[in-house]
């Protein structure tokens, strides 16, 4: 069992309601209230559990600069009120940033039961493998 401190719980929280919102805000048809809402509780939370340190080393990585101010760029504009574009913005500053994560995640989905055999699938199998092998997308 993995024991969490209350800042990484806070955090976890944080992140989830953040997801939640930017979720329910591309529901309603880019809402920027909800929008907003969801990237600054999205960026408190993982700062909450990874910590203020590590996540600014994250972010501001050399090879990261673009990434970063991709993602980051895209927070400033959907708060500026241009949801679609900060949007689209944000989406692939988070490809950006976590693309050396997708291989691992991938593998992990692939062992679950129902999803592994989702991406098995003719159609999809080719496009996960692709998504996966793809560490040196820039």
């Amino acid at each position: 069992m993995i024991s969490l401190t209350d800042s990484q719980k806070i955090g976890m929280g944080l992140t989830g309601f953040g997801v939640f919102f930017l979720f329910f805000g591309m529901v309603l048809f880019f809402d920027k209230a909800l929008l907003a809402i969801g990237n600054i509780l999205f960026v408190a939370g993982l700062a909450f559990v990874i910590g203020l340190e590590r996540t600014f080393k994250f972010f501001f990585q050399r090879h990261k600069f673009k990434a970063t101010s991709f993602f980051l760029g895209g927070v400033v504009v959907v708060l500026i009120g241009w949801p679609i574009i900060g949007v689209v913005l944000e989406i692939y500053g988070f490809f950006l940033l976590f693309r050396g994560f997708f291989p691992v995640a991938i593998g992990f989905i692939r062992r679950v039961p129902v999803l592994g055999s989702i991406l098995n699938l003719p159609g999809i199998s080719g496009f996960v493998d692709k998504v996966s092998d793809s560490n040196n997308m820039v």
